[in-house]
């Protein structure tokens, strides 16, 4: 946990009402046991980024990247609980991949642009396979969208991101396709949910707030394809939630009009910083700087 704890069994207390009868009140946090493929690219976008920027790399911390990519290259086909910690069964979610296509082809350019040993030609091969599977499995063609998992037809605002990785163009027809697709299915007054929360196992009531960090995500989809004002606007209208100190929640209620869940979240606001400079630096935006298949 953040304070080092080691046990971190779950459980609820059942006698506790909840905030507002919100229940069931947990102690603990069942996800530390759950596998999640996208943090694997996250880390490596994370090392690019830097390495961009001028960070110097690290001998020990590059032996410590190839020992997590052997173990990628080895497991990120296999289904897990993805980005959002479903507590259904682990699935074969398409979000998952496309992060560790990330971590893959991250490593390439490591070693090609910044002189960095490893297996280059190997990671590329992992790279092209997870690129050719998920466009194969992930990819709806009726629906015209991507899908939250092989073999789904429910959509997953986690999708949002595979232009602003670099997994595919924001121009390319199924991107375009995938956004439109949540736009119609997924927005709520404006705003973006995760997932339809009746159509995906949770293991949660249904319901829930749409997810800022998302519709952020949307935004950045907008300003990628040329949709500046519609961005611009869909921005000012997140800026607009904030409280008086400026912080953001992790979601919103759009029928009490009002902040909810984990509070504040730093998720949020690194949502709204990547927006920020998505609209503001066009040619030079962090989505930009993130090499494109």
């Amino acid at each position: 946990g953040i304070s080092g704890e080691r046990r971190l069994t779950e459980w609820e207390v059942a006698w506790l009402p909840g905030y507002e009868n919100s229940k069931p009140v947990r102690v603990g946090n069942a996800a530390h046991g759950q596998l999640q493929l996208d943090v694997y690219g996250e880390v490596f976008d994370a090392l690019f980024q830097a390495r961009q920027h001028g960070l110097a790399p690290l001998e020990d911390g590059w032996r410590v990247s190839r020992k997590l990519l052997e173990w990628l290259a080895n497991n990120w086909h296999q289904p897990d609980d993805g980005i959002w910690e479903v507590r259904g069964p682990r699935r074969q979610f398409v979000h998952s991949k496309v992060m560790a296509w990330v971590g893959f082809d991250r490593a390439v350019k490591a070693v090609e642009r910044f002189g960095r040993n490893g297996p280059g030609r190997e990671w590329a091969r992992v790279r092209d396979a997870i690129h050719w599977e998920v466009c194969e499995k992930g990819f709806d063609r009726k629906r015209n969208a991507f899908v939250q998992a092989y073999g789904s037809e429910n959509l997953d605002a986690s999708l949002l991101t595979i232009p602003l990785v670099g997994f595919l163009p924001p121009n390319d027809p199924r991107v375009l396709g995938t956004v439109q697709a949540i736009e119609r299915e997924l927005m709520h007054d404006g705003f973006v949910a995760r997932y339809d929360t009746k159509a995906t196992d949770d293991g949660l009531p249904a319901g829930e707030g749409t997810f800022l960090p998302c519709t952020f995500w949307y935004a950045d989809n907008l300003a990628l394809q040329g949709r500046v004002p519609e961005a611009t606007a869909i921005f000012e209208r997140l800026l607009n939630l904030r409280n008086d100190v400026g912080l953001l929640s992790e979601e919103y209620d759009t029928g009490s009009r009002r902040l909810v869940g984990n509070f504040p979240q730093a998720f949020t606001h690194i949502g709204l910083i990547n927006t920020a400079l998505n609209l503001a630096r066009p040619t030079n935006c962090p989505a930009c700087q993130r090499p494109s298949h």
